[in-house]
């Protein structure tokens, strides 16, 4: 879908203004009693919010119906009524407030939907999550507002003018809400509800002075306040029919009629009491799906029904500077269990494309029972990813080596021998050889490396890479061990001594041998009984 671009937000009040982002200069300081104060609020506001509002939004959930039948939306009572129509509905003369019946009787071809809060909300906290990468200060507005807190944001992207522009290109570039259609109005205004009103009326609102906030919002419907039915018919019964009206009421009255609740709503709008908001909490395991419209079973179409997926975890990742070492694809089908295609990273990743292509090296491997219908993406926990600056030689030139050559490595063997192919070892403190190691994760970092041998050079205590599963008994002749002809020691004895709690006592002494080709191996004696030769290692 194509967006003519435009600016994030105009100068001026509700009414028409130039379509040219710019800052309306503030009026000449006042020179009155008082006027430092006032003065200094006009060019240094204390909070600064900006307000999206998705137009439609219930709309916008569904997906597209029937080609050429008005779509309506209802509600969820016994008696739905609807609560938003299209275009077209509208112009067969569908109504906002009439029953299903009603509807169907005005335009019989329409086609009726139920309101899908779950979508609404996923594009609402998409759009959060785009927003939280501007200012942390996001929250929720349910069920189609968005507010930010950008004052302390201004700086860090070069002003406010290119903070905006930036906001709206990312949101534009978003594939989800632009295939959607859900395009957000945005607002600028000294105090959250002031911008959240002038947003959901589709005005034209940028102010920053906060002494300019009654002149500018005095056209706007006072409905866009949302305040309850009984509340709005009453003000529209005395004549109250914008906020320049409701505010010209005098304060006690309103209070005695309406209640210090509905007071407070307007002191929050023009500044003069605190109006802290609930920030957004951040998801922090990346979950989402997908319902295919048919069913396929060829891997490179399943590939293409993930890549957007993935390009929604590589944001979701990026936007905290977090990776993830796990990720599961489960993949739904009409009979037959979910087919489950897991991956373990050797180092936290967050890129879309590398993820993809391990996929397609583990679903070579997998075989699908049935056609898939639904694909599943979870994420596993976050991680610290560290951030690294790109190389200046390419790999290769100048004796340079990509970084993160060895998790690549790593992780191409995963996926195509599986996980359990490919695996690290590390130390347990045991003298018994057997029970001296355990498998872990690889390790990728460069570890120090300890030398076997003393200053001396000696081959003393050395320890081979290759340790047997189980020692091999050697022949012997007149006492001494024997393989394809005489060893030589070449260091030793090693007494090993151990294991009596565990019923499997160890009494060993171990030398290091060589034969007459070269080859060294780990070799030992028992103690006790016939005092038997085993081979237990191979040194490299």
């Amino acid at each position: 879908m194509r967006h003519a671009k435009k600016p994030l937000f105009e100068p001026g009040d509700v009414s028409a203004a130039p379509s040219v982002l710019r800052v309306r200069p503030a009026p000449p300081p006042p020179t009155g009693p008082g006027s430092e104060g006032q003065a200094a609020l006009a060019f240094d506001p204390r909070e600064l919010w900006i307000a999206a509002h998705v137009p439609h939004l219930s709309l916008r959930a569904l997906t597209a119906g029937a080609p050429g039948a008005p779509l309506v939306v209802l509600d969820e009572a016994r008696n739905p009524r609807i609560i938003d129509a299209d275009d077209e509905a509208q112009a067969a003369g569908v109504r906002i407030g009439m029953t299903l019946g009603a509807a169907l009787a005005a335009a019989p071809h329409i086609d009726a939907r139920p309101r899908d809060t779950g979508r609404e909300l996923a594009l609402m906290q998409r759009l959060g999550a785009i927003a939280a990468t501007f200012t942390p200060q996001v929250s929720i507005e349910a069920p189609d507002g968005l507010l930010l807190e950008i004052k302390p944001s201004i700086r860090l992207f070069g002003g406010l003018k290119e903070l905006c522009r930036q906001l709206r290109e990312a949101c534009m570039a978003d594939a989800v809400l632009a295939s959607s259609g859900a395009e957000p109005h945005f607002t600028l205004a000294p105090t959250a509800l002031a911008a959240l009103a002038a947003a959901r009326a589709g005005a034209r609102c940028f102010i920053t002075d906060p002494r300019q906030l009654p002149a500018r919002l005095k056209l706007l419907p006072a409905g866009v306040l949302r305040w309850p039915e009984d509340a709005n018919a009453r003000l529209l019964g005395m004549g109250v029919r914008t906020l320049g009206d409701l505010l010209r009421l005098p304060r006690a009255g309103f209070a005695r009629r309406f209640g210090p609740a509905l007071l407070a709503d307007l002191d929050r709008l023009q500044g003069r009491r605190p109006d802290p908001r609930r920030r957004l909490t951040r998801q922090e395991r990346f979950k989402t799906r997908v319902d295919l419209d048919h069913e396929i079973e060829n891997h490179d179409r399943i590939l293409e029904v993930l890549r957007p997926l993935l390009d929604e975890l590589e944001q979701f990742l990026r936007s905290r500077q977090r990776g993830i070492t796990a990720l599961q694809c489960r993949f739904h089908h009409y009979r037959a269990a979910p087919t489950v295609c897991a991956l373990r990273l050797a180092a936290p990743e967050a890129d879309a494309a590398r993820l993809q292509s391990l996929l397609r090296e583990k679903l070579a491997n997998v075989r699908l029972p049935e056609p898939v219908r639904r694909c599943e993406l979870r994420g596993g926990a976050l991680t610290d990813r560290p951030l690294q600056s790109q190389p200046l030689w390419s790999p290769g030139e100048r004796g340079h080596a990509p970084a993160n050559e060895m998790p690549a490595l790593v992780e191409h063997l995963r996926a195509r021998l599986g996980a359990e192919a490919v695996y690290g070892i590390g130390r347990v403190s045991e003298h018994r050889p057997e029970n001296a190691w355990r498998v872990t994760e690889p390790v990728l970092a460069p570890v120090a490396r300890t030398p076997d041998a003393d200053d001396s050079g000696s081959l003393r205590f050395r320890r081979p890479l290759w340790l047997l599963h189980a020692p091999q008994e050697l022949d012997s002749q007149r006492g001494r061990p024997r393989r394809g002809g005489a060893l030589e020691m070449l260091s030793g004895p090693e007494r090993v001594e151990s294991g009596w709690w565990d019923d499997a006592d160890a009494r060993r002494d171990y030398y290091v041998a060589c034969d007459a080709r070269g080859a060294r191996y780990w070799i030992y004696r028992e103690c006790a009984g016939a005092r038997k030769w085993f081979l237990h290692g191979i040194f490299g």
